[in-house]
């Protein structure tokens, strides 16, 4: 077949069969076949629509005709051509074509995956696994508490900080991540195959799974959703530590930063919330509950998609299914979503296969969806968190709208099919960061500065937006009793803008961005790092030994880390153990440990810690606690 579809032209795989036998059918004659026999339509009738099959450059081409003056359906050659078969109704010749593409598709996946399987150079990180050694012992030791504590302190102002602070420092270690080739072709393949395109609309129609039109595209918003959530969490941070150290007695401050903070926290609901759906609505067998809106995109320029069914309606059939399209229905707002996400997390603890039929993604999008949910109603608790408005608060909100819209119009014109195609070459070595820097180079071109720049002036700019409307309220408070004004200033002409990020670009100091995705210099590994130095040599069990030294290995073919042997390993060294809706987990520190940081993470899929993950997890051990394979001695 692939010598067949290689060596032959597209007309000739039209005509005949394999292996030039022209006893078997071609493309034509099968699809007419099951045309005749098996009752095969398109979905659409393509009245006056015929496509050409030809040699030329006109093959595959449609066009419609009207009928003649005389009354005929077709000109007189083009009958001809479909008496002898190289015209045909397009609704025929769509099927063909779709053939063809997806026969084609098939043929370079199996190629791609025969040179992976026979590379030495590619990055395959295949995990060889091995069952963890002493785990039901050490969970014995195990001390687990529940995150509300509800019969003794509640969080604090400095409590909710803290956390957004390890939600910030996560996704800045993920950014960092992104360098390295497996993490990266991982990420561009979860938001690829994400597309809402591969929805079905309301008439059935797709588009192809395989298409190289998307990749560059997905790799473009990869990227930019990295580094956009990192910022988002970055400005929560720095406004609960606002809030935290303005006097209670300057009421007209607080309630600014009290609306700013919940529009904030509106807006990273929306983000994970959109996210969420976009992963459940092309999860394996769930997009027949969906529907994608012809010719309609949303904000961001993607196609619009609308839930067919009621949640309510496939409870009994499904639970954790309808849970989910509560999640994603639009009228769920955060409040509401605190109950349905409680919901869903019960129903994976009493029954956890059933948290094992969802795939990573969406696994991954519940726990950032449930981190803000948990986020938003803890912070509740603690003040009087005024209703989201489109009025009031929107320092924030116009300006990252700007840049948003600033980026949307960029992605569709770059290019980076010669690193991206297909998404598999991004493990070839120097793959992955050319196709970074060239994608930075496009990014400073069209805008004037790098992508983790853009958002970090972002978040600075908006503070000081912030501490000029506190001296305006001061002022104003002083003269008359008036509010201060919430006009927010959007910049000039955007050829003004792009112009004053460049000079201020000469005048950064040498240090880079903190959402500057790093890139490995030859011989070494962005997981890797900085080596810190550890505070102190740590003495365990060999069991526990055996966890990070796998963590920590720096060979292409790392192993696999049971979670339940993960969660022992930190028992054994004293940690407690937080655990969240979502599958997220807080590991904090015993006081016999130097750092007091606690270490927030997601459980993994299948409970098991393996191949980018294990990137993930080894950065942030080393980055919060300073650990390194040197760190665990066997006692």
């Amino acid at each position: 077949m692939l010598h067949h579809r290689a060596m032959n032209s597209l007309r000739a795989q039209y005509e005949v069969g394999p292996n030039g036998d022209r006893e078997q059918p071609g493309d034509h004659g099968l699809i007419t076949e099951m045309v005749r026999t098996r009752n095969l339509r398109h979905v659409n009738d393509f009245k006056n629509c015929y496509t050409l099959f030809t040699d030329d450059e006109d093959y595959g081409k449609s066009y419609q005709f009207p009928p003649t003056s005389s009354g005929q359906e077709l000109p007189g050659p083009l009958k001809i051509g479909l008496s002898r078969g190289f015209v045909l109704p397009q609704s025929i010749g769509d099927l063909i074509l779709e053939r063809q593409m997806t026969l084609i598709q098939s043929m370079l996946i199996m190629i791609d995956d025969i040179l992976e399987a026979d590379s030495s150079a590619r990055d395959k990180r295949a995990p060889t696994r091995r069952p963890p050694k002493g785990a039901t012992e050490a969970l014995s030791k195990l001390s687990i508490r529940q995150l509300e504590m509800k019969t003794s302190k509640k969080p604090t102002l400095l409590d909710l900080a803290a956390s957004a602070r390890d939600q910030e420092s996560s996704l800045e270690e993920y950014i960092a991540l992104l360098s390295e080739p497996a993490v990266l072709e991982h990420a561009i393949n979860f938001w690829f195959f994400s597309r809402p395109e591969l929805v079905p609309d309301e008439k059935g129609r797709m588009l192809p799974a395989h298409t190289d039109k998307y990749i560059s595209s997905s790799f473009f918003d990869t990227v930019h959703a990295s580094v956009k959530t990192a910022a988002i969490w970055s400005y929560v941070r720095r406004l609960v530590e606002l809030l935290e150290n303005t006097p209670v007695k300057d009421k007209a401050y607080r309630a600014i930063i009290l609306q700013e903070l919940s529009n904030v926290c509106h807006l990273e609901y929306g983000r994970a919330q959109a996210l969420f759906k976009r992963h459940v609505q092309t999860g394996f067998g769930r997009t027949k509950y969906f529907r994608r809106v012809s010719n309609a995109c949303d904000d961001a320029g993607n196609a619009r998609v609308s839930m067919k069914v009621k949640p309510d309606d496939i409870f009994a059939t499904d639970p954790q299914l309808s849970y989910m399209l509560r999640l994603c229905h639009p009228d769920t707002n955060a409040s509401k979503a605190v109950d349905w996400a409680q919901k869903l997390s019960d129903l994976h603890d009493a029954h956890a296969e059933e948290r094992e039929k969802l795939v990573d993604r969406e696994l991954d999008a519940f726990g950032d969806l449930a981190i803000i949910i948990c986020f938003i109603r803890d912070l509740s608790a603690l003040v009087s968190l005024p209703a989201m408005s489109r009025k009031k608060g929107q320092t924030f909100i116009l300006r990252s709208h700007e840049l948003e819209k600033e980026l949307n119009q960029l992605k569709n014109g770059i290019d980076l099919r010669d690193f991206a195609v297909p998404i598999k070459n991004l493990l070839e070595p120097g793959v992955a960061e050319a196709a970074l820097k060239t994608m930075d180079q496009y990014i400073v071109d069209k805008t004037g500065a790098e992508l983790g720049f853009l958002h970090q002036d972002l978040v600075d700019d908006c503070f000081a937006d912030l501490e000029r409307r506190r001296q305006e309220a001061t002022a104003k408070a002083q003269e008359t009793a008036a509010a201060p004004s919430t006009t927010v200033s959007i910049p000039e002409l955007p050829e003004e803008r792009v112009e004053q990020r460049r000079q201020k670009s000469k005048t950064r100091p040498s240090h880079s961005s903190v959402y500057e995705i790093a890139r490995p210099t030859e011989g070494t590994s962005a997981a890797a790092g900085s080596e810190v130095s550890p505070r102190q040599t740590l003495k365990v069990r060999k069991s526990t030994a055996d966890v990070f030294s796998t963590l920590f290995d720096k060979s292409k073919s790392r192993g696999t880390v049971s979670w339940e042997a993960f969660e022992a390993a930190m028992a054994d060294l004293g940690f407690s153990i937080f655990p969240k809706m979502g599958s997220v987990y807080t590991f904090c520190p015993p006081e016999s440990m130097d750092t007091k940081k606690s270490f927030t993470i997601h459980r993994p899929h299948q409970s098991r810690i393996e191949g980018y993950m294990i990137l993930i997890v080894a950065r942030r051990l080393r980055r919060v606690f300073g650990w390194g394979e040197n760190t665990f001695e066997v006692a």
